[in-house]
């Protein structure tokens, strides 16, 4: 009795190889899944901080990564405050890092959007850089 229940498994397995796992349809699928890349720029200089950016825009666009998460702090350690010389503004990678995208067509060419992250991914400090789809 149970051999003729193999059997028709068996046979069965083999009529329906739609039940057969895939492994080359899941990696195709899972190139399509959203994918998030952080780095933390904590401790970088603004010039550092634009080339590091452009590398990663780059690379990440390139590889298919739908989001950067950009950590940059507030700004609170900077000590430019007083500096009558530097902008309170733009001597923050917060403030600097997105003019920076914005005025670099290579790069905004690949952005969808720049904005602040929601507060559970860093809020004030952190910006959120959706990248834009390879078309294929």
């Amino acid at each position: 009795m149970k051999k003729n229940s193999d059997q028709k498994d068996w046979e069965n397995f083999l009529n329906n190889p739609s039940d057969v796992f895939d492994k080359d349809n899941l990696q195709k699928k899972s190139e399509k899944l959203f994918i998030r890349y952080k780095f933390d720029f904590h401790g970088y200089s603004i010039d550092d901080a634009n080339k590091k950016v452009e590398e990663l825009i780059s690379t990440s666009f390139e590889k298919g990564v739908s989001e950067l998460l950009i950590v940059t702090g507030k700004g609170t350690h900077s000590n430019k405050e007083e500096d009558v010389y530097t902008s309170k503004e733009y001597s923050k990678l917060q403030n600097t890092l997105p003019e920076f995208i914005k005025n670099n067509p290579e790069l905004s060419s690949k952005i969808e959007k720049i904005k602040q992250a929601p507060q559970e991914l860093g809020g004030d400090g952190a910006l959120v850089i959706k990248l834009k789809k390879i078309k294929e």
